[in-house]
């Protein structure tokens, strides 16, 4: 019986008159509809492949040849990388935009490549091009709408799914009184 309650709290089909019900006092707290954090995820991921064709202008390996750290040539790599990663990320959290740890996945990409660029654009400005540092700070800009709109929908999922744990716990445990109190009356068989 507990296990059969507490299925049907996750699931959300609870229909045990006065056994096990689901109340909540509170509505969860409102998360962007799927439909609004799309574009979101639309936006974010072109301005991203806006940055791989300034990328692909760097030349790290010459910018060693005048003095600068081999380090660069690493990062130039890696935030290529991570711009493929940040784009794959993007579309997985677009298909399944409840899913809280792909939405965090997608913020952490975004904010590695973030912290890659500005280092990038150092080696930029003083071995390459300064206009070509500007304008990669310049395109990496534009997203930072679409960074924060992110970020308010993972804290606002979040939240959304706390509330959500936190009445099934509360649910659970109610459930679980009752049917204590059930098994513990005279006359009644202990359920196993």
């Amino acid at each position: 019986m507990k296990l059969l309650c507490t299925l049907l709290l996750l699931v959300g089909m609870i229909a045990i008159p006065g056994e096990c019900q689901a109340t909540s006092s509170q509505p969860p707290p409102s998360v962007s509809a799927e439909w609004d954090i799309s574009p979101t995820l639309d936006s974010l991921s072109a301005q991203a492949r806006r940055l791989k064709p300034i990328l692909d202008q760097l030349t790290p390996q010459e910018w060693v040849s005048k003095g600068a750290p081999d380090t660069y040539v690493l990062q130039w790599k890696r935030a290529q990388e991570e711009l493929g990663y940040l784009v794959d990320s993007a579309k997985l959290v677009e298909k399944q935009p409840e899913r809280l740890t792909l939405a965090l996945d997608t913020y952490f990409r975004l904010q590695s490549l973030e912290a890659r660029l500005n280092s990038l654009v150092d080696g930029v400005r003083n071995y390459q091009n300064p206009a070509v540092g500007d304008l990669l700070m310049g395109v990496l800009a534009e997203n930072s709408a679409n960074r924060d709109k992110l970020r308010q929908y993972i804290t606002d999922l979040a939240a959304t799914k706390e509330q959500e744990f936190q009445i099934v716990d509360k649910e659970a445990q109610r459930c679980r009184g009752v049917l204590t109190q059930q098994t513990s009356k005279p006359g009644t068989k202990k359920l196993n």
